[in-house]
């Protein structure tokens, strides 16, 4: 309002006149101060998280992605794993569920359902939990196991997973509570040896107990910025109860524990008869929870992880379909990154075929078609900007050269 008087714009809030204050920011019938603005913004944001807590993601039933839905979303990026995808798409469908779960009078409370999967390197198991991180509403974080160790000791504790999901969501607890957590390379911190007290196994069998808290379910103190690097910092209590936990893992060398337990030979001519139907070319399908503790995670890890799954080896027409298929394929990237130069690049169709024939003659799986791609593209990479042609085409005969030209020892040794 505007002061009759003095002949002042004074706030319509709190009445104070444009001198007393820093800043009057003016409307269309009225003024507001940045003492009130700022004040309005805090209110605001009070009154959200309040609505927020409880409601959980603040969506229906109806609203929810389904599970059929979040597979064709992972159809678009991720070749194959069907069943991979499925289990995952149930388990984060089921973590929304309940998030939005009302209490009905009933003490049916349901639980969440972690999940750990199984596959050898470069078969998608990452590339799963980034490709649906895409589209979920809740915060979502990928923490690798390979740093974490016993308390004490150099490396990350176990609270620097919760550290992470913290900063994913600018430290708001309360969304960070209904978050997912994706635990990479989960096979690193399997105990090296049935007996304990050989060794110090500080990054095995002491981080498994370490993680048990955080699985089921309890209050732990995280350090936000990282317990030791910064030990006087004050600690935030975090609830895990609504934290979903995936975790995925290579486990190299489980296809033998899977083999003696189905008293099969992974090498050999001899074989039960009642073997016969064993696909021993992917012994992972028949993976149980008793092969994971042969492998050296302990019973309660396991037992906190109820959806095991699998990822299948991927054979040569997986590969040529991820090079070329998904939305964001090896080939679309390189395309995309000439077309920013107004370059039209191509390739011919056997080109494709060579670099999945050279993918597996490295055995480096749909990690390293990236690098061979690469081998083979740096010379036009470097000309072309400078030449500035409409189009360019990559030929079966370029390719190899270039392929001939490249380190080929570091490629297969990657």
């Amino acid at each position: 309002m505007a002061d009759s008087k003095k002949g002042k714009n004074r706030c319509s809030f709190c009445g104070r006149s444009e001198s007393e204050v820093g800043l009057l920011i003016t409307g269309m019938n009225g003024f507001i101060c940045d003492s009130c603005a700022r004040q309005a913004y805090e209110i605001t944001e009070e009154a959200l998280r309040a609505s927020r807590k409880g409601k959980g993601l603040g969506l229906t039933m109806e609203e929810l992605p389904k599970p059929k839905d979040i597979k064709a979303f992972l159809d678009q990026y991720v070749i194959g794993q069907d069943d991979a995808k499925r289990f995952l798409a149930v388990s984060v469908y089921n973590h929304y569920k309940r998030l939005l779960q009302k209490d009905h009078g009933d003490d049916v409370e349901i639980e969440k359902s972690n999940i750990i999967m199984v596959g050898s390197t470069g078969t998608g198991k990452t590339l799963l939990a980034r490709t649906i991180a895409k589209m979920l509403k809740v915060p979502f974080t990928i923490v690798d196991a390979t740093v974490l160790t016993e308390a004490g000791y150099v490396g990350e504790d176990i609270e620097s997973i919760l550290s992470r999901l913290l900063q994913e969501c600018d430290y708001k607890v309360e969304e960070a509570e209904r978050g997912i957590v994706f635990i990479d390379e989960i096979d690193k911190i399997a105990r090296k040896s049935d007996n304990p007290s050989i060794t110090r196994d500080v990054s095995g069998e002491g981080v498994q107990q370490g993680l048990l808290k955080l699985l089921e379910g309890s209050v732990v103190n995280v350090p936000p910025y990282g317990g030791r690097k910064h030990p006087e910092q004050k600690m935030i209590p975090v609830d895990t109860k609504n934290i979903l936990f995936i975790c995925g893992g290579a486990f190299d060398g489980i296809e033998k524990k899977i083999a003696q337990r189905l008293n099969t030979h992974v090498v050999g001519f001899l074989s039960g008869e009642k073997n016969g139907h064993i696909d021993k070319n992917n012994l992972l399908q028949y993976i149980a929870p008793m092969d994971l503790k042969a492998f050296g995670l302990i019973p309660e890890i396991i037992g906190r992880l109820p959806i095991l799954t699998y990822l299948n080896p991927l054979d040569r027409d997986a590969l040529r379909r991820i090079l070329t298929e998904p939305k964001n394929s090896v080939i679309k990237q390189y395309v995309k990154l000439f077309e920013m130069d107004g370059v039209k690049l191509s390739f011919e169709d056997g080109v494709f075929d060579y670099i999945v024939d050279k993918a597996i003659e490295f055995k480096v799986g749909a990690r390293g078609l990236r690098s061979i791609v690469e081998a083979i593209m740096i010379d036009a990479m470097y000309n072309i900007p400078t030449e500035h042609p409409e189009s360019y085409t990559v030929t079966l005969e370029f390719a190899k050269r270039q392929m001939e030209r490249a380190n080929v020892s570091r490629l297969q040794n990657m």
